[in-house]
């Protein structure tokens, strides 16, 4: 979450925090996030965000929030996108950490590496069921768009 702030200082974006530790934590977060006037809706990675993953999507809908996550699924199941490491090379990279340590490397030895692909995925039913006009630049850098 302090990352979260510090870019919305950053890019001069005024926004409101709703941490959600349990399920049932959803509904009166965004219930609050509502009351006090948020327009859109991130989502943050957390177990519990990314469980409930549907039901938030349907709440933003309901509310016609656009809606931003981290991984792909989001757009896919209605958000209106996300922006993300690549998970399939995340897991390449893990594979191959893994290889290492199992031939002797000692895992402090090993580098730590940080994402080098991200994607951007846009879902245009989504921004066009909330009546947002997306650029035709927007969707040209888009990794996916989903028609």
């Amino acid at each position: 979450m302090d990352a979260a702030r510090r870019s919305m200082f950053r890019f001069s974006v005024e926004g409101r925090f709703a941490e959600v530790a349990h399920p049932e934590d959803i509904e009166p977060a965004i219930s609050h996030l509502a009351n006090e006037g948020s327009q859109a809706l991130v989502a943050l990675a957390s177990p519990v965000i990314l469980s409930e993953r549907r039901r938030i999507i349907a709440l933003a809908e309901s509310r016609r929030w656009p809606l931003a996550a981290w991984s792909r699924e989001w757009p896919e199941d209605g958000a209106l996108l996300s922006y993300g490491a690549d998970f399939s090379d995340n897991m390449r990279r893990a594979a191959h950490y893994v290889d290492r340590i199992l031939k002797g490397a000692k895992p402090g030895d090993l580098p730590i590496e940080q994402p080098t692909r991200f994607y951007l995925v846009i879902n245009k039913r989504t921004a066009d069921a909330l009546g947002l006009a997306l650029s035709a630049e927007l969707l040209a850098r888009a990794d996916e768009v989903i028609e």
